[in-house]
């Protein structure tokens, strides 16, 4: 089998995908169909959280086989309580409602604030949101994505969205002045899609301390850059601050689907029976993906692995491109790490794909590094190794 033949021509036209089919990994390491091997510094956008054919992962999730995959909403499922506890214990939060991916989590998020605003009397609540976001491709959720190439030909677009740029808060104060029908602040503490885009630390402690002002939700979607990518389980406890409502879902199945919405005190008790729910979503196999996920993350220390390695990798990619024209930023925490280019370069995917390493470019020129959490500081240097010289290569031929 070739590798473009791995591609089916009865599946939409949805993705503009790299011509490789991968047949099976190993850690960080993945093969095609024709026995290359890469190595894997995107880990299926930040979702493999474990890597590949974890030896303590694969056991559990074959012993969950065996025993129920799917069961309903009618019933009770163990695991769900069981996941739901130790997301609560994690983040300082109260209670847990499971869907099936980062789309529906944060849909359900916008749902728990209109409902907020309409249980308090406001009849068309409003919603912050922020410049490059991108929380789905829903209707609602791709409203409130900053992204107009990804909304093109999708409208008429849901309302109730207020749009401001990141880190600003006398933005945020001058764009919702006045105006009562606002309910909530809804944002990426790191911006995947939109190019590895971090809010500041102080930024984040004074739109939670605005949110209490003015009895706003404080809504923080850690899909991508939560489950322990930066280093602490979710990005935005290196500010010190509870959300109210916190959308997960990528690393927390380590590739099982799986998405969920923590809320604490002000947004727990929002949703009522009948108001909200899912198929697929707390499913047997999909909680038992989440509860080993977390015991692994903690008896292997992978939280402290994130963060020394992600300090390791960053600090190799300045030493090899800092200064260099054509390169305006390497930034991101622990392993979500960005390599901003002056000029477009989604070539490189494909460039990194021959050479033998995965990535992805998001918003167009940020090469975007989201490796497993296991990665070793020698496995991060081999990224470096390899992607140096195609980003020298690109920007001397680009010039």
């Amino acid at each position: 089998m070739t590798l473009i033949e791995a591609s089916s021509p009865h599946t939409m036209n949805t993705y503009g995908r790299v011509p490789i089919a991968l047949s099976h990994g190993q850690g960080v390491r993945v093969w095609d169909v024709n026995g290359k091997v890469y190595l894997d510094a995107l880990a299926g956008i930040a979702v493999n959280t474990l890597g590949h054919n974890h030896p303590k992962l694969v056991p559990a999730l074959q012993d969950q086989l065996t025993k129920i995959i799917h069961s309903s909403n009618y019933y009770h499922v163990p695991n769900q309580e069981q996941l739901a506890a130790k997301l609560v214990q994690l983040s300082g939060l109260t209670n847990v409602f499971f869907c099936s991916t980062g789309l529906e989590a944060n849909e359900a998020a916008l749902k728990l604030a209109r409902k907020f605003g309409h249980d308090r009397g406001i009849d068309k609540p409003e919603i912050v949101v922020y410049d490059k976001a991108f929380h789905g491709r829903s209707i609602a959720t791709l409203s409130a994505t900053g992204n107009e190439k990804v909304q093109k030909g999708f409208g008429p677009l849901v309302e109730g969205f207020i749009r401001v740029p990141l880190n600003d808060v006398a933005a945020l104060k001058q764009a919702t002045e006045g105006n009562k029908n606002v309910v909530a602040v809804f944002f990426e503490t790191i911006q995947g899609e939109g190019g590895v885009n971090p809010m500041r630390i102080d930024y984040l402690q004074q739109v939670r301390e605005l949110c209490d002002q003015r009895n706003w939700l404080l809504m923080i979607d850690e899909v991508q850059c939560g489950m322990g990518r930066t280093g602490k389980w979710f990005a935005h406890q290196w500010a010190g601050i509870l959300p109210d409502v916190m959308p997960l879902a990528k690393g927390l199945g380590s590739g099982v689907p799986i998405g969920a919405v923590v809320a604490g005190p002000k947004a727990a008790d929002i949703f009522q029976p009948g108001n909200h729910g899912t198929t697929f979503g707390g499913n047997p196999l999909a909680m038992r993906a989440g509860v080993e996920t977390i015991r692994i993350i903690e008896e292997d220390g992978l939280l402290e692995n994130a963060a020394r390695v992600g300090a390791h990798l960053k600090g190799a990619l300045a030493r090899e491109l800092g200064g260099l024209a054509g390169v305006k930023d390497i930034r991101g925490q622990g392993l979500m790490i960005g390599v901003e280019l002056d000029r477009p370069c989604p070539v490189l995917t494909m460039r990194a794909a021959d050479a033998g390493l995965l990535i992805s470019v998001t918003a167009d020129s940020v090469i975007r590094l989201v490796p497993a959490l296991i990665i070793t500081a020698a496995e991060a240097d081999e990224i470096v190794a390899l992607l140096a010289p195609l980003v020298k290569k690109f920007l001397s031929e680009s010039a």
